[in-house]
């Protein structure tokens, strides 16, 4: 990574809003196959508030990419911008971009990671009977994908095409118009009427 500019500022916390105690640390940096990012933190010593993201400066052509999900590409780097959907069809688990959303850097296990950590929460969060078997179901398919039992198709969407699988099989494709209008962005739109 190359470091181009930081700026630091000392801010009032978003979460306790003690005045003048946070930090907001930004950078411009450089990352292979991501391209030039802007790197933001915010965090408050008092209340021990925490938030980074990684927002991209740069915008190229929508994109599709498809991989398998086997026991010999668990490895594989994913990079997945802040306005990009991942599914997963075989387990029926979708993430897509919100107002919060957050760009990262991982691998298809890390991936299968957060799907685990998000279907988790929704054990707990739904307690009829239909919702708990359909979560187990769901948590039993993904731990068999960790351990590298069976095979499923991971989906990333990027409409500003600033995501990335890094592997010699990954299918890289241009999202049809129709579909790409379908996409969620995460960024919110204001229309004239």
């Amino acid at each position: 990574m190359n470091e181009e500019e930081i700026t630091e500022m000392i801010i009032k916390c978003p979460v306790c809003f003690a005045e003048g105690v946070a930090k907001s640390i930004m950078k411009e940096i450089e990352i292979p196959h991501f391209g030039k990012v802007l790197e933001t933190t915010i965090q408050c010593p008092k209340c021990g508030f925490r938030h980074s993201d990684v927002i991209s400066l740069e915008q190229n052509d929508p994109a599709k990419y498809t991989i398998e999900i086997n026991k010999n590409n668990l490895s594989v780097r994913v990079v997945r911008s802040q306005s990009a959907t991942i599914t997963i069809p075989e387990l029926g688990v979708k993430v897509e971009p919100g107002p919060k959303s957050e760009g990262y850097v991982t691998n298809v296990e890390g991936v299968l990671v957060r799907f685990e950590d998000a279907v988790k929460k929704a054990l707990n969060l739904f307690d009829d009977e239909e919702s708990q078997k359909n979560a187990e179901n769901t948590l039993k398919n993904i731990l068999e994908l960790k351990k590298g039992n069976g095979t499923a198709t991971l989906i990333m969407h990027d409409p500003f095409g600033q995501s990335n699988i890094i592997s010699e099989n990954v299918k890289i494709e241009e999202i049809p118009e129709e579909e790409l209008r379908e996409l969620k962005t995460g960024f919110a739109h204001i229309e004239d009427n």
